[in-house]
């Protein structure tokens, strides 16, 4: 049985779907169900397109509610999880402070006090009104933003479609968020780099899943340096201050959603998140600021 690699873009990524398969027909037909699902993930809650769920809930803050589907009502529901599992630092209305901080300008520049506490002011996920129906920002100028759970739901996604399609043996990768269907056609584990955060294009170190997924949030995907420190996209909702903690957190578990969650509260947490991660059981590996290597103890 031949394993057939499928290349794509999408969700601001070079993305890659593995399927073993013996029809290659089977297999492409396959691949392009998962992939077009990711795309209609994207082009649904893509806060940069003025006809996603997130643009008209947002255009719509301190109006009148927006009509949601189950989807969307789920994905809300994590995202209230993972705010009270990150005693609200996680918090998916806290997209504003990309208006303080500008991780494209160039040359970089550190926001004032007074633009970092005008965005803290708007960020207020307990106040959300939200149901099975609906969803309202009840003050002008709140937004919501589904850039921390979405790609990784999507990678959950093809997984599923993969399964379910007839592929029990299938990976997806969407940027380096990785979720496994099953293990490989011989029932050997996938091998999944983790990326090095310092070194473009290196490997730190190699994990085996045979299910399950692998997620990784790190310092070096958007971020600038000014007066010798970096200044990374992954900004704690109470402070409005990126961290500075660790480089990267990589978690392995059941789920994409739940590894990605769980590696950005880590670093949310900062010198908290070796607790915070052990509390959730999960295996780990996670570089700090000084460049050394932690990782969780052994599974029994």
């Amino acid at each position: 049985m031949p394993l057939f690699h499928f290349d794509f873009d999408a969700m601001a990524s070079p993305n890659e779907l593995q399927i073993w398969h013996d029809d290659e027909s089977r297999a492409r037909t396959l691949a392009d169900t998962a992939i077009a699902d990711v795309r209609r993930i994207e082009a649904k809650y893509s806060r940069y397109r003025d006809d996603s769920v997130t643009a008209r809930i947002n255009r719509a803050a301190g109006g009148a509610a927006v009509a949601i589907d189950a989807e969307t009502y789920a994905l809300l529901g994590y995202a209230d999880h993972c705010h009270r599992l990150s005693a609200g630092r996680f918090d998916i209305t806290s997209g504003v402070l990309r208006r303080a901080w500008d991780f494209r300008r160039s040359p970089p520049r550190l926001p004032d006090q007074d633009e970092i506490a005008a965005a803290i002011a708007l960020i207020d996920w307990p106040c959300v009104e939200w149901s099975r129906r609906s969803v309202r920002l009840p003050r002008p100028g709140m937004e919501i933003d589904f850039g921390g759970i979405g790609k990784e739901y999507a990678a959950d996604r093809m997984a599923t479609i993969c399964h379910d399609g007839g592929a029990p043996h299938a990976l997806a990768n969407l940027g380096g968020d990785v979720r496994a269907a099953g293990p490989q056609q011989d029932g050997s584990p996938w091998r999944v780099g983790i990326s090095h955060p310092r070194q473009a294009d290196a490997v730190m170190a190699t994990v085996k899943i045979d299910g399950g997924a692998v997620a990784t949030s790190g310092d070096y995907q958007r971020f600038f340096d000014a007066g010798g420190r970096r200044y990374c996209h992954i900004i704690d909702a109470h402070s409005g201050q990126p961290v500075t903690r660790w480089q990267s957190v990589s978690v392995i578990a059941p789920l994409c959603v739940l590894a990605g969650s769980c590696a950005t509260i880590a670093m949310l947490f900062e010198g908290e998140a070796e607790a915070f991660l052990a509390r959730e059981g999960v295996e780990y590996l996670a570089v700090d600021s000084a460049g050394v290597l932690h990782k969780s103890a052994a599974p029994a």
